[in-house]
């Protein structure tokens, strides 16, 4: 386990040296091409290979704002959230804090994500399913707080969408300026489709994203992002929810066939629980019709396999 840095670095993330921009890479894929569709992929996978993709964009601007003090955020037993928190406290010498929903799991042994997140030196703290419905609640939280002996931690909501993380995500915008005509992504809490979509996209450029949990919810959540980040909502994006494959953390045969087709057709490595069902998403859109030929879209690759 590499030493924390000391001095300044140690409350600056960019003392973490990320890739940005992250690559934009052309791909030959038979799929698209047949559509007269161009595919990039922009490789935020490639960003940092610990704080990886869009947890880089969401977390950085919340870790400068915590200034050294102990981060509590929010998750589920699998949360490439939680994960990418435990790595930068470790990195950056901040103690963390993981509320995971299921106080059943306390009891259990850890599975390989939490697991992780331990040998990172993140304190778990397990609560049941209805309280962690209830985590936005101030009372709630502050009880949360209490029992976690945290009350005086910076605190990050679940999958670190926030309105610092959503302005933080502009960037991304900004790198795709002029390189696509549809910008696609896979959405969990919706804060990188409702950054990315404010700023930086040229006039004629549009953000797809495609929610991994099903429920029809997430519309509601990018409009209430970008009010509390921009005061009303901004750029021009939309959502199709047909490829969630029954919700989070789940998947089906089909998909599995179709990430390792993915992976044997052009070496990368396919995250299942999100870019594996937006990659699918837009083979389907591809041959649906949906794009007309001569569209070039990127399809942003927000994670990498678990390790």
């Amino acid at each position: 386990m590499p030493d924390a840095p000391d001095g300044p670095e140690a409350l600056d993330p960019t003392g973490l040296r990320p890739t940005l921009p992250s690559p934009l890479c052309p791909v030959a894929d038979g799929r698209f091409a047949r559509h007269g569709v161009r595919l990039l992929l922009k490789r935020d996978d490639l960003i940092h290979p610990e704080l990886i993709g869009n947890k880089w964009r969401k977390l950085a601007p919340n870790l400068r704002a915590a200034a050294g003090r102990t981060l509590l955020t929010f998750g589920g037993a699998y949360s490439n959230h939680l994960r990418a928190t435990a790595a930068a406290g470790r990195l950056l010498g901040l103690p963390t804090i993981g509320v995971v929903r299921g106080d059943e799991l306390a009891h259990r042994p850890l599975n390989p994500s939490l697991t992780r997140c331990a040998a990172d030196g993140m304190r778990l703290h397990f609560v049941d399913r209805s309280t962690y419905r209830r985590k936005t609640e101030p009372r709630t939280l502050a009880a949360i707080l209490c029992a976690a002996d945290a009350r005086d931690a910076y605190v990050v909501p679940e999958g670190g969408s926030n309105a610092l993380a959503v302005r933080g995500c502009q960037e991304l915008g900004a790198e795709l300026r002029g390189h696509a005509d549809v910008v696609a992504l896979a959405c969990g809490t919706g804060g990188t489709l409702a950054g990315l979509a404010a700023a930086g996209l040229a006039p004629g450029q549009r953000a797809l994203g495609f929610p991994v949990l099903k429920g029809g919810f997430l519309d509601a959540e990018v409009r209430a992002l970008q009010d509390s980040a921009f005061g009303g909502r901004r750029g021009t994006w939309s959502l199709d929810d047909r490829f969630h494959f029954g919700g989070y953390a789940r998947a089906t045969p089909e998909l599995d066939f179709f990430a390792e087709d993915f992976e044997r057709r052009h070496g990368l490595p396919v995250e299942r629980l999100y870019v594996a069902k937006m990659l699918y998403g837009l083979v389907a859109l591809a041959e649906e019709g949906a794009f007309a030929p001569g569209t070039t879209v990127a399809a942003v690759i927000t994670g990498a396999p678990l390790a």
